[in-house]
């Protein structure tokens, strides 16, 4: 089957000259992949090429999770057109978490959450993150602290708190994701969280909270009163 290069389309459907003159939401998600890619491989287009990873992966959600690895090596991709599309997803994901280095206030766990769950959403593998709090819980910065299946082993007091010390964090919020879906905690959760709230106490340092981000919803454990004394 013969497919036409996008230059040989009519100019008002090709993907480019459509978002400079109708704009970027009237662009399909295909489209919008396809500007990415940049140019098609093997007799077919760039949207040809966009439109199979995502009927391969589903949508833009499940296809943003993918690692580099898995990404370079579909067909047409490569490791500079992967690149690209890595850096799209990622700077779409720190554009939903509205930039904590605005120093926001967290008053609730949904605040909390309203921040955080779009950066955890798409990870195909286990994150664990420290968030850094001031006096005010205002948010200072966060710290990824471990990447794969969470253990007590991988998670220890002193990677987490050191950051804590280094940039004289009031007080910490735990952050991990489920890429299950599940977002009630297992029992190396409940075990991680009740290790590092002891050494938190321990050091001045109080552990504020522990969230588990589970595609798009969460588990708080101050909500569900772990940290009751």
């Amino acid at each position: 089957m013969y497919h036409a290069r996008i230059t040989e389309w009519p100019e008002s459907e090709r993907p480019r000259e459509k978002l400079l003159s109708r704009g970027a939401h009237t662009l399909s998600d295909a489209e919008l992949l396809a500007l990415l890619i940049g140019s098609g491989t093997g007799g077919v287009t760039a949207v040809d090429v966009a439109k199979k990873m995502l009927i391969d992966h589903r949508d833009l959600a499940r296809l943003a999770g993918i690692s580099a690895q898995e990404l370079i090596r579909l067909k047409g991709i490569g490791p500079a057109r992967g690149a690209r599309i890595l850096a799209a997803f990622e700077m779409g994901r720190r554009m939903d978490t509205v930039s904590v280095q605005t120093r926001f206030k967290v008053t609730t766990p949904e605040d909390l959450a309203r921040i955080y769950l779009p950066k955890f959403r798409d990870l195909r593998q286990e994150h664990f993150t420290v968030i850094l709090l001031d006096s005010g819980n205002r948010i200072i910065r966060d710290v990824c602290i471990s990447q794969g299946t969470l253990t007590a082993s991988l998670v220890h007091p002193r990677e987490v708190f050191k950051p804590a010390v280094d940039y004289l964090a009031a007080g910490i919020i735990l952050a991990h994701n489920h890429p299950s879906g599940e977002s009630r905690p297992s029992e190396e959760d409940k075990k991680i969280t009740q290790q590092l709230y002891e050494a938190g106490m321990m050091m001045g340092i109080p552990v504020l909270d522990h969230f588990i981000f589970a595609r798009n919803q969460y588990y708080s454990f101050a909500s569900h009163g772990f940290f009751k004394t």
